[in-house]
């Protein structure tokens, strides 16, 4: 399938100031959070949109621990494909570089923010879509 997925390089700083507005820990939590983000918003890419790597590297069980399954569900889900279809990677590094914009559009302008505050926000606002 896939060993790893590298982010653009503009979107490598964008991790490192999420992880630490969020004090996440790693950086592997925002970027988790980065990725259903942006499947939540409904967004549909196709294979030739990805862009450029040269930023924040991933190893597949870095980035996805023991709940790689869990990720692969969601995205083969959510594009209608088979779990060994040669797009994976891409749909992976794509929503990861989208869900990142996201959030960081979300919150550079607004330095008061609390990274708890917008998570806890943005998962109810989540929740209430399932209803």
């Amino acid at each position: 399938m896939f060993t790893q997925i590298k982010t653009t390089l503009a979107n490598k700083a964008v991790v490192t100031e999420l992880t630490s507005k969020f004090m996440l820990g790693t950086e592997n939590v925002i970027a988790r959070i980065a990725i259903a983000y942006s499947l939540h918003s409904g967004k549909h890419f196709s294979p030739l949109d990805v862009r450029g790597s040269g930023g924040k590297e991933y190893s597949r069980n870095v980035l996805f621990g023991q709940r790689f399954p869990f990720y692969l569900a969601m995205i083969c889900t959510y594009y209608n494909i088979k779990e060994n279809d040669m797009n994976i990677p891409r749909y992976f590094k794509m929503h990861l570089d989208d869900g990142l914009e996201m959030i960081y559009a979300d919150i550079k302008d607004n330095p008061n923010l609390v990274g708890y505050g917008y998570l806890f926000d943005r998962i109810e606002e989540g929740i209430k879509d399932l209803n």
